[in-house]
């Protein structure tokens, strides 16, 4: 099996852009061969830096899954009212506008590679509950017009982020995984449209306060029927350099005293293989990993032994 890889948290590019180290990087996923394809970030346009170096660098054979969340987090520092689920009625517009360049990527990409290649499309439920109202029944009325749009065959999916916990400082604070559920469900059955929910470790542990918190959660989608992906990036209530629940991806936890891993992490591999099995992962469309790696100085060749680790982890779950 091969899976998705959020690069873009692993990039060497963190102290500023250069397009020749990046292009380095991009060359040594394209030569592992357990990668299938891109967890890649969306904040306005098909590339953060330039279209045409993403488009030039990728590798024909990939596919993809684009992520709002870091556009979303960009255009809320403008309007806290902004988000799909927003009570606010310009700001579920604004949100609604920035779907629509989000198509307009997602055709980009399939028109350079001549086919179909975006394979999920995940959106997260803001705005956050703290600074602003949101609602199942505004999330309803966006995925409703979300699906009225050609999409060219990507499955819409709801990133599940950490919601707003009574005295505790929130990391996203979008709705429960509870009204995302209650949403698609409703959704899919008044349209007869197949939209699911990613579960990503770290952020719902994040929410949970609780390294068993992701499991919860995947058994609820998939018992739920809208189970459609795993995404594994770790957190960790210990103060270390990846910040104390921090959403910072933080890797897997070493598997020993030689191994690549992050000291205080709490995704370990006996996590990452119990929710992989509670997930029945080999039928869900998304799976991958997403590793922020620090220090930020750290070089490319220790960016991708985390990413190496963290593969060979999901690669070497039990039968």
């Amino acid at each position: 099996m091969k899976y998705y890889v959020g690069a873009y948290a692993s990039s060497p590019c963190s102290n500023g852009w250069n397009a020749a180290l990046e292009s380095e990087f991009y060359t040594a996923l394209k030569n592992d061969k357990r990668i299938k394809g891109l967890e890649h970030p969306f904040l306005g346009q098909l590339h953060a830096q330039d279209d045409d170096w993403f488009l030039a660098n990728i590798d024909p054979s990939w596919q993809y899954v684009l992520t709002c969340v870091p556009g979303i987090m960009a255009a809320l520092e403008h309007n806290r009212a902004f988000g799909l689920a927003s009570q606010d009625e310009a700001g579920r517009e604004q949100a609604l506008v920035f779907m629509q360049k989000a198509r307009e990527a997602v055709v980009k990409l399939n028109t350079h590679c001549a086919k179909p290649v975006v394979t999920a499309i995940q959106i997260q439920t803001a705005p956050n509950q703290s600074q602003a109202t949101a609602s199942v029944a505004a999330l309803k009325r966006s995925l409703t017009t979300l699906q009225s749009w050609d999409w060219q065959g990507t499955q819409i999916i709801i990133e599940h982020c950490d919601t707003l916990i009574k005295g505790q400082a929130p990391s996203k604070g979008f709705l429960t995984l509870t009204q995302e559920i209650e949403a698609i469900t409703e959704v899919n059955a008044a349209l007869q449209c197949n939209m699911g929910i990613t579960i990503n470790w770290g952020r719902s542990v994040i929410e949970t306060r609780n390294p068993d918190g992701a499991l919860a959660h995947i058994e609820q989608a998939r018992k739920a029927g809208v189970l459609s992906g795993v995404m594994f990036s770790g957190a960790s209530g210990a103060d270390t350099q990846y910040g104390s629940w921090k959403d910072s991806h933080q890797p897997n936890a070493k598997q020993s005293v030689n191994s690549v891993g992050a000291e205080g992490s709490l995704m370990t591999a006996a996590r990452m293989h119990q929710c992989l099995h509670a997930a029945d992962y080999k039928h869900l469309p998304v799976v991958g990993i997403k590793l922020g790696i620090r220090p930020k100085e750290a070089s490319l060749n220790e960016r991708l032994a985390y990413i190496d680790e963290a593969l060979n982890i999901l690669a070497s779950k039990p039968a």
